[in-house]
């Protein structure tokens, strides 16, 4: 599957929005990926999820122990992918601030784990999950997501594998384009709401 055909499938699900948008980074950028409108769809996200699934299976040879994902966008395709990969999923949350294991999930101590994303901008929650699954004993041999819109240039510690890639431009927001000057932005993300 190709970046195109990753982009198709957003705009066929109405899930590739034009506008001004506040990123979980808090930088600006005038398109976001409503990846909740993909994961809506089991059809589609297993779609996905396996392509994706197939180059882990491809560029890390050996498969972890266990997949890990940040909640809120992270648990659907982390699931999925531990579904395609026959593996466990577990996800973390953000407790005081910082990511942590809830709900009865552990780790053994240096267990293997691929961190699973549903979309990369700068790698903030990436690095952030990664830091609290070491924490919590786990080994973080890679990262994946469902879409990189960093075109490659986020760095989260780890190889990222991510399903399709590509640079969205993004914005300081005291240094925005004039096309997004003026216009009222909007916050679809989860990041920061209560």
């Amino acid at each position: 599957m190709t970046t195109a055909d990753v982009l198709d499938i957003f705009r066929e699900a109405g899930a590739l929005l034009e506008g001004h948008f506040i990123l979980s980074s808090g930088r600006r950028s005038a398109l976001f990926m409503q990846k909740a409108l993909i994961f809506q769809n089991p059809i589609l996200t297993a779609k996905v999820c396996a392509a994706l699934a197939d180059k882990v299976r491809e560029q890390l040879g050996t498969l972890p122990d266990v997949i890990i994902a940040p909640a809120m966008g992270g648990v659907i395709p982390g699931y999925e992918m531990a579904r395609q990969l026959g593996l466990n999923s577990m996800f973390m949350e953000r407790e005081g601030g910082e990511f942590t294991l809830r709900r009865g999930f552990t780790l053994q101590e240096g267990q293997t784990v691929l961190m699973v994303e549903d979309i990369v901008t700068t790698g903030l929650s990436s690095r952030e999950t990664i830091a609290a699954i070491t924490k919590a004993g786990g080994n973080v041999i890679a990262g994946c997501c469902i879409f990189d819109r960093s075109g490659g240039d986020a760095d989260i510690g780890v190889p990222l594998i991510s399903l399709a890639s590509k640079r969205f431009p993004d914005y300081d927001p005291n240094d925005l384009p004039p096309e997004l000057a003026g216009t009222v932005a909007i916050k679809p993300g989860s990041r920061g709401l209560a």
